[in-house]
C-alpha cells in the first residue's frame, strides 16, 4: 500500500471504544472483537471501552451517541452487523450518528476484501464517518474481516507518523464546524 511510517515523528495513543454487534455473542465468545482488541494495545492505543451490543438499531445508536460524547473516547470500532441480512444494521445506526460520513474506507475495505474472499466483498457494507470529533468505522464480524480491515487501513491511519497524511492529524480540526455554534451560545 502506499505511505509510510515517518519514524522521525512520535506515535500519538488513542482511546480506542470496540463494540461488538451480535445477538449471540458474549465477550468470552467474541473472538472478532478480542483479535481487534489485542492489535490495537499491540500498537500503543488504548481501550476506552468494550461491549457486546444487539442487533438492534436503537441500542447501536444509544451506545454510539454515548461514546461520541464522551471526550474520553477518540475513535469507535465496531464489529458485525454490516451484511445484508434483515438482523445486520449497524450502517443504519452509523448514519443516525455520523455527521460526516468517510466514503473511502468502506470502498478501500471491499477493494483490500476482494483479495480474500473474491466477488463476496460485495455483501460487505463497511462503513465509516466521524461525530463530534470522533471517528467511527464499522467493520464485517468475521475475524478475516476484522483483521483486514485493521491491518490493512486502520493500522495506519490510527498512526499520527503515517505519511503522506493520517486520521490522527486531523482530530484537533474535526470540531472545527462546531465553533460557530458554541460562540453563538447554541
Amino acid at each position: 500500500m502506499g505511505g509510510k511510517i515517518d519514524e522521525t515523528k512520535q506515535f500519538l495513543p488513542i482511546a480506542i471504544a470496540v463494540m461488538t454487534v451480535s445477538d449471540t455473542r458474549t465477550l468470552a465468545t467474541d473472538t472478532s472483537g478480542e483479535i481487534l482488541v489485542e492489535r490495537i494495545k499491540a500498537m500503543g492505543h488504548t481501550i476506552a471501552e468494550r461491549l457486546v451490543v444487539k442487533d438492534e438499531v436503537p441500542l447501536l445508536v444509544a451506545q454510539l451517541k454515548a461514546w461520541v460524547a464522551d471526550p474520553k473516547v477518540d475513535c469507535i470500532i465496531t464489529t458485525g452487523g454490516t451484511g445484508v441480512t434483515g438482523r445486520d444494521v449497524t450502517p443504519e445506526a452509523f448514519a443516525q450518528v455520523w455527521e460526516k460520513e468517510i466514503p473511502g474506507f468502506g470502498e478501500l475495505f471491499r477493494w483490500i476484501s476482494l483479495k480474500s474472499i473474491g466477488t463476496s466483498t460485495v455483501q460487505s457494507r463497511a462503513c465509516a464517518g466521524v461525530a463530534n470529533g470522533t471517528y467511527m468505522f464499522a467493520l464485517p464480524g468475521s475475524n478475516g474481516a476484522v483483521k483486514d480491515g485493521w491491518d490493512e487501513i486502520l493500522k495506519y491511519q490510527l498512526d499520527a507518523r503515517h505519511r503522506p497524511c493520517n486520521f490522527v492529524e486531523l482530530m484537533p480540526r474535526l470540531r472545527e464546524h462546531l465553533w460557530p455554534k458554541r460562540a453563538a451560545g447554541e
